[in-house]
């Protein structure tokens, strides 16, 4: 059902600097000066002459070139040292092109259109549930996606597509890898359908890397090293570096974390496979579950009655028993919490997902726990708290993977080809 919703208010993402690069290749030289000006280090030709580390007339052909393409605009003019004329400043034209975005969970999805300049030009909600499989579940993603493109310019082109999913994903390849709560998915071409379909490349990523990724851009860029937990169905982790960027892994895995053993948890069956994994006992889902035993609502196939929506509610009330289960929850995961802030050394650590904004008893006991448990040295600058964007985080790490990835040098000659 699709569920229409007011535009959220994303505060504004920082886009990342590039890496400086003696190449001088063309699109490596419109690229460079396009993510300067995208991530306000450079907003004025002036500026993105040390920037850039380039000449002044290659980087004066390439804004000239990108203004004339609709990659950037004039946006005013401010203020230059001495008696000089203002400069004239550089801003990305949403006439560039649009991003799609899908941030999908066990049983919903946040779905939007943003330009380039990251305004969102359409957002809706929809109720789905990945245990139909990919084929149902994209079908109606693609539906409500084109839907919203309605709603945007139709004559400015879809540069992107980026789509989270609740699992262990290959980003390289495009496809999930075995993940644990959606039967069906294992090796499904995702990013191949979406480019197939909408005509343009196709990012795929885990959801609770885009929420990592969302909630370091949308804060100071002193907050990184930054690590988030997702307490939701299951449980997931993301991991942002000092630079700002995703931490994936070798193999994409890292941050993994809903299938680690915590001391002291019961050996209560996981999905994985495996028993006494965090998820399995500290999740929401698993809160879930222990409500439905503690009220004799469990059903058959020892499938209870009491959803995670239910325990929202009941959390929310104050009801002892359910405060109970998450004050427990709160105690594993504040143990596994630990470890990791010994291990990564982060600046801030983010508890997002279901449970944290129906109270803050989640947040107080992984705290009571991590501040007691991990060493002075690790913990001193920490800070420990929710997500700052809440339910939002998927879409907007979305819109900084997709952005970005518009105006990379792999393929910003799409940019500056199609308009003359």
């Amino acid at each position: 059902m699709l569920l229409p919703r007011p535009l959220p208010l994303l505060p504004p993402l920082r886009l990342s600097a590039p890496a400086l690069s003696g190449r001088i290749e063309a699109t490596v030289t419109l690229s460079t000066v396009a993510r300067l000006v995208a991530s306000g280090t450079a907003v004025s030709k002036a500026d993105l002459v040390p920037a850039a580390g380039l000449a002044r007339t290659t980087v004066s052909t390439a804004v000239d070139e990108l203004l004339a393409r609709g990659v950037l605009r004039l946006d005013g003019t401010r203020p230059t040292a001495g008696r000089g004329r203002p400069a004239d400043r550089l801003a990305l034209s949403p006439r560039g092109g649009q991003v799609l975005l899908a941030d999908i969970g066990a049983s919903g999805a946040h779905l939007a259109v943003v330009d380039l300049s990251q305004r969102v030009l359409g957002h809706t909600h929809v109720d789905l549930d990945v245990t139909d499989g990919p084929e149902v579940v994209l079908r109606t993603v693609e539906s409500h996606l084109t839907a919203l493109l309605g709603q945007a310019p139709d004559d400015v082109p879809v540069r992107a597509v980026v789509i989270g999913l609740p699992g262990p994903v290959d980003g390289q390849l495009g496809v999930p890898v075995r993940p644990p709560i959606m039967p069906g998915w294992h090796a499904y071409p995702v990013t191949a359908r979406l480019q197939q379909t909408y005509r343009c490349p196709a990012v795929l990523e885990n959801d609770v890397n885009l929420r990592a990724l969302g909630e370091a851009r949308a804060l100071p860029a002193d907050q990184v090293p930054l690590l988030f937990v997702k307490v939701g169905t299951g449980i997931g982790g993301g991991l942002i570096t000092r630079e700002g960027v995703l931490h994936h892994g070798a193999d994409g895995a890292a941050g993994d974390i809903g299938h680690v053993r915590v001391r002291g948890a019961p050996d209560d069956a996981c999905v994985c496979g495996n028993v006494g994994c965090i998820e399995a006992v500290a999740s929401a889902g698993a809160i879930a579950r222990r409500l439905a035993v503690a009220h004799g609502s469990m059903g058959r196939g020892g499938q209870g009655d009491v959803s995670i929506a239910d325990v929202r509610a009941l959390v929310g009330r104050g009801d002892p028993v359910a405060l109970g289960l998450v004050r427990e929850a709160a105690g594993l995961i504040g143990e596994l919490v630990a470890t990791l802030v010994h291990f990564y050394n982060p600046a801030r650590v983010t508890i997002g997902g279901s449970l944290t904004a129906a109270s803050d008893e989640l947040l107080a006991g992984v705290r009571s726990v991590v501040y007691q448990r991990a060493l002075p040295l690790a913990t001193r600058n920490l800070v420990l708290t929710n997500s700052v964007l809440g339910e939002y985080g998927g879409l907007a790490g979305a819109a900084v993977l997709g952005i970005e990835r518009v105006l990379s040098a792999d393929s910003i000659g799409v940019l500056t080809a199609g308009r003359s």
